[in-house]
């Protein structure tokens, strides 16, 4: 049978760094979920992207030229790819934050990345109200 000692203040004092957060555990697990819920933006702007360059090949279009709706898709492609980069580099920089025990939220990634996403649909809202629903329209303004 062993006894056990009360811990003296040696002991205390030999506690891990960035272990003094009792919700450490859960920070993480929150910081995993939002880096995972950026990453399916991100996925999904890639794929909204491509779709957008792809439309195209279902209708062929009457004047042999490529038209602007590339732009429009590779602006959502690199928005994609942007997501995915910056996501990855937060999910570090929070990770360090808390087990550091620093962490305080920022607010310039969401304004940056609503505004992103504000410019990207006010792009699509235009490219669809100025292309023409008419397939047999002679004129194609992309």
């Amino acid at each position: 049978m062993q006894l056990k000692l009360k811990p003296t203040e040696e002991d205390k004092d030999k506690k891990k760094p960035g272990r003094l957060n009792p919700s450490r555990i859960r920070d993480h697990l929150a910081n995993e979920r939002t880096y995972l819920a950026w990453m399916r933006t991100g996925i999904a702007l890639l794929g909204f992207g491509v779709v957008i360059v792809r439309l195209r090949a279902f209708q062929v279009p009457l004047i042999p030229r490529p038209g602007n709706g590339w732009k429009l898709g590779l602006v959502f492609s690199l928005v994609g790819l942007i997501t995915v980069w910056l996501s990855t580099v937060h999910y570090f920089a929070v990770r360090r934050d808390i087990e550091e025990d620093t962490y305080e939220p920022t607010d310039r990634w969401v304004l940056l990345f609503s505004l992103a996403v504000m410019i990207l649909g006010a792009g699509v809202i235009y490219f669809v109200f100025t292309t023409s629903l008419d397939p047999m329209s002679p004129l194609i303004p992309e």
